[in-house]
């Protein structure tokens, strides 16, 4: 069991700001193998996600705290679809169908997202990544 507390978030956040990707996940699942991918993703602004689309499963995010905006994309590579994510938003999450090209720009120092997809873990191509 794993309690999510501030301690836990503000622990894995110090590990993002650490980290040279700026970046920290936590898996919540016991392996790669399992078939719901569950994890808590802290964020630091400056990390750099590339444009990525998942060909295998949809994907959520849902804000734990923090904030930062989601970037939609076309098929063409356009942008067609920009969103905050944030309590001052009042847009607490995002289910991002498969196969839709997206990235996300952090906003605030401290951003705690939980992110799920479905299993096993499956690395990007790079056919999936801009």
């Amino acid at each position: 069991m794993k309690i999510i507390d501030n301690i836990l978030l503000e622990e894995l956040t110090e590990s993002a700001k650490q980290n040279p990707r700026l970046r920290m996940n936590l898996n919540l699942h016991n392996s790669l193998e399992d078939k719901v991918q569950r994890l808590l993703n802290a964020l630091e602004p400056g990390t750099n996600l590339p444009i990525h689309r998942h060909l295998h499963s949809d994907e959520t995010y849902i804000l734990i705290r923090g904030s930062l905006k989601v970037l939609i994309y076309n098929d063409l590579r356009d942008l067609v679809k920009e969103f905050e994510l944030s309590n001052h938003a009042g847009r607490y999450g995002v289910s991002i169908p498969i196969g839709t090209w997206h990235t996300i720009e952090v906003l605030e120092s401290g951003t705690v997202i939980f992110e799920i997809k479905e299993g096993p873990y499956t690395p990007l191509s790079p056919d999936d990544i801009i």
